[in-house]
C-alpha cells in the first residue's frame, strides 16, 4: 500500500466496497476482473490468474481488501512506467533531432541546465561523468532514461 497515493487507496476502497455489497469483506476473483477491466486495465484471464495467484496468500479465491490494494497497485504502478518511459522517448526524440539514436553530452548539458538552473558548470561535469561511462560523448535513449528515472 506504500506505493500508492492515498487518493488511489481512497479510489480502490470505494470500487472494493461498492462490490462487496454483502460486506463480507472480501470479493471474488470474477469481481476483480471486472474492476480492472472499469479501471481501462486490459489483462488476459491467464495473466490475471498468475497475478491473483501470487496475490491471494491463502489460495481462498477471495480477495480481502489488503490483497485487492497489492494486486491493483501493481497494475497502478506498472502504468505509470510506461507512461514516464513514452514521455522520456519523446523528450528524447525532440532532442535527437538527426534521429541518430544517441544525443551528445553538450546536449545533455543543455538539458540538464534547463531543468535546473542552479547548477554549476562543475555539477554538470560531475553528471555528466556519471551518464557518458565510457567517454563516448554520447548517450543513447537506454542512458538517458535511467538517468532520468533514476
Amino acid at each position: 500500500m506504500d506505493s500508492l497515493e492515498p487518493d488511489q487507496i481512497d479510489t480502490l476502497k470505494k470500487a472494493f466496497d461498492s462490490f462487496d455489497t454483502e460486506k463480507l469483506g472480501y470479493i471474488t476473483i470474477d469481481t476483480v476482473s471486472t474492476i480492472l477491466r472499469m479501471m481501462g486495465i486490459k489483462i488476459s484471464d491467464k495473466n490475471l490468474a498468475e497475478v491473483i495467484a501470487e496475490t491471494d496468500q491463502d489460495g481462498s479465491g477471495q480477495l480481502e481488501f489488503e490483497e485487492f490494494v497489492e494486486l491493483a497497485a501493481k497494475f497502478l504502478i506498472e502504468e505509470d512506467e510506461e507512461a514516464l518511459k513514452a514521455e522520456l522517448k519523446e523528450a528524447f526524440r525532440i532532442y535527437d533531432k538527426e534521429g541518430n539514436g544517441f544525443i551528445t553530452t553538450e546536449v545533455l548539458r543543455e538539458i540538464l541546465s534547463e531543468i535546473d538552473n542552479k547548477l554549476t558548470p562543475e555539477d554538470l561535469d560531475g553528471i555528466i561523468e556519471e551518464v557518458d561511462e565510457d567517454g563516448s560523448g554520447t548517450l543513447d535513449f537506454d542512458e538517458f532514461m535511467e538517468m532520468m528515472s533514476g
